[in-house]
C-alpha cells in the first residue's frame, strides 16, 4: 500500500519553537521545511520515512527529543533527527 502523504503548514509550530526555544534556531528553521505529513494517529504525525529507524540509510536517524507547550494542543514532543531534521511530532493529550 502506498503511503498517504498530505501537504503541512507548520506555522504555528515553527512561532512555537521560536518562542519557547530561541536558543535553537535550527530546530524552527527545520520546521519551516515540515510541508508534508503522514498521519499515523491523532497523536503522531510523521514529516519523513520513519522505515527501519537508525539502521544504516534510513532517513529516520534519532538524535534527541524537544517538549514543547501549546495552548490547544497541550504537550507536544519533538522526535529530531540527526542534521537537525524533524522526523515528527507527537501529541501527549491524545495518547490513550
Amino acid at each position: 500500500m502506498k503511503e498517504k502523504w498530505e501537504a503541512y503548514n507548520p506555522e504555528w509550530i515553527v512561532k512555537i519553537a521560536k518562542e519557547q526555544i530561541p536558543d535553537r534556531p535550527e530546530i524552527a528553521l527545520a520546521l519551516t521545511q515540515c510541508t508534508k505529513m503522514k498521519k499515523e494517529s491523532r497523536a503522531y504525525i510523521y514529516f519523513t520515512n520513519q522505515e527501519l529507524p537508525n539502521k544504516p540509510n534510513s532517513e529516520w536517524q534519532f538524535k534527541e527529543n524537544i517538549m514543547l507547550e501549546d495552548k490547544t494542543n497541550g504537550t507536544i514532543i519533538l522526535d529530531v533527527l540527526k542534521g537537525n531534521k524533524v522526523g515528527g511530532i507527537e501529541f501527549l493529550k491524545f495518547l490513550k
